[in-house]
Parts: C-alpha cells; structure tokens; sequence
C-alpha cells in the first residue's frame, strides 16, 4: 500500500454556480489511473482541493474513491487539518467509508510546537487506521524534521510512512537512513511528494511517489517506477526525462490549477475550474500547456 506510484487524485466539479462535485468525471478520473496500472490511490489532498470542500463533500469523495476502486487497488484519504478535532472527526469517516490509510497534513498556521505535533498524530493514529505523514513546508510554513519524523514513526504504531514534500534531498536521505535503525513491527517507508524527484528518491532508498503527473500519465510513471524496480536504472532514468517537460508543466501555476486543466484538455473531465481563492488557468498558460500535452498524445 504505502509504494509505488500513488496518484494524488484531483477532483473535478461541474461548471456551474456552485461548483458542485462532478462525480461521473471524479469515476473516470480514477478508472483513468487504474486502467495506468498505479499502485493506490490518493483522495482529498491538496491536488484534490480539500480546503474548499464541506465536510459533506469531503466524504462523498473518499466513499466515490473506495466504490470507484472496487478492491482492484488500495485508497488513502488525506483527512488531516489544523484543527486536532476536525482531523478526528474526517478521519472516522474515512475509516466508515472504507479507506485503507490517511494522510495527515501537519497542521498549517498554528505552527504546534513539538509535544503537540506528537500528540496531534498520535490522536489521529490512534483511531486506527496506517496514517501517512504529510511533510509540506511550502503549504504549511513549518518543517517537520527528520529526527521528529523518526520520533513518530518509532512510538506511533499506526504511522506507516511520510510523504516527503520539502525538497530537500538531504533531510530525506537522513529519514531514509534512520529507518533502518527503528524497532517496529511493521515497515516504513518514504513516498515523494515531488513528480520532479521521485526518480532521484527511488535511488536514496525511498518507496514511491504520491504523484501529481500520474493524473495525467499514469503508465508512463509506472514504468519508470518498474523500470527502476528491476533494475533497468538508464531506462528508468530515460521515462523521468521523457515525463520532466510534462512535470514542469503541470506547476506553471497553483497545484492543482494546471492539472485540472490538463485533465480538462486531455477528455478526462468536461470542466478544469477549480474553487476560489484559487482561479483557473490562464489563456496564455493554457496555451503552453496544450503544446506540452501535444507531445505526450
């Protein structure tokens, strides 16, 4: 569950007033990715525009991610929030709703000091469900760092994994390292929160990729990841470069602003819009980004 190529699902809502959820391009979304051959699937994180969705909302994905699914791959549910209750209180439901695993944003602007993270995860960890740490500094403006990180995963049971979004290499390498020193039962392992370093991460001893571009180019970011896994590294190497211009692409603006419109344009879903205080792609943007998905037909 917690390798491979984990698509950080967007969620896709009809062009109308209220931007409601549209649940029939949600179902092709996921199949889309399926169909790719990713290894789970990751709903209502930041890709998935959980900030602006009602708690209603937020469920109803998880449930369409676990219905869509039908046991064919694992589904993690990002249910983390700077409220300690809050997380609690969508973590339950995800847990009724059939998820697998969580994710768990480190709470943003209350900037918790450490005793309270360790409480706030272990809370959350403690409902039972395997919890993925979501270590995003440029989103939450604090860094959870790589002894704090080992810290959880030896005493929290129920803490699985942590995807890794710093970008920084070396705070990694020295998650990647103390693993091999903790006494757990269970193993684990660190996913890229970056498309752009998943490759250089599988080479440092990490486990996979909570993946952006896997919404678009699914099979492509499989077969690197298997090429990898075999063994092949210059074929690996090869499909990273072949997918680093789409990479780039899909940050030209706010994630997830390009990759709904990518999906938009690529047939996937009828509508790209996303929710304010986010607005859509511009026309000028819009337009490099079809020249780049152009070359991925």
């Amino acid at each position: 569950m917690f390798e491979g190529i984990i698509p950080a699902l967007i969620t896709p809502f009809h062009d109308d007033a209220s931007m409601s959820l549209d649940i029939e391009g949600f179902r092709n979304c996921v199949e889309h990715v399926i169909k790719g051959g990713v290894h789970a699937l990751c709903a209502c994180g930041s890709t998935g525009e959980s900030a602006t969705m009602t708690h209603a909302e937020h469920i109803r994905i998880i449930e369409e991610t676990v219905s869509a699914s039908s046991n064919r791959t694992p589904v993690i549910a990002g249910t983390g929030s700077n409220n300690t209750e809050e997380a609690l209180l969508m973590t339950r439901g995800a847990k009724h709703a059939g998820a697998d695993a969580v994710l768990l944003i480190s709470p943003y602007y209350n900037k918790p000091n450490r005793s309270g993270l360790l409480k706030h995860y272990k809370k959350v960890a403690d409902i039972g469900l395997p919890t993925i740490v979501y270590n995003i500094p440029g989103r939450t403006r604090q860094n959870l760092s790589p002894d704090l990180i080992l810290e959880m995963a030896q005493t929290i049971p129920n803490i699985v994994a942590v995807k890794e979004a710093s970008g920084n290499l070396d705070q990694m390498m020295t998650i990647i390292h103390g693993i091999r020193d903790l006494d757990r039962d269970e193993p684990f392992t660190l996913l890229s929160g970056d498309d752009s370093l998943t490759l250089p991460i599988l080479s440092l001893g990490g486990m996979g990729a909570v993946s952006v571009t896997a919404n678009i180019e699914p099979a492509r970011m499989v077969e690197m990841y298997n090429r990898y896994k075999k063994g092949d590294t210059q074929g690996a190497m090869d499909m990273h470069y072949e997918l680093m211009e789409l990479s780039k692409a899909l940050f030209i603006d706010v994630n997830p602003v390009p990759v709904k419109r990518a999906a938009e344009l690529c047939g996937l879903i009828k509508c790209g819009n996303v929710r304010l205080p986010l607005d859509s792609l511009s026309p000028e943007m819009t337009q490099k980004l079809k020249e780049v998905l152009a070359r991925y037909d």
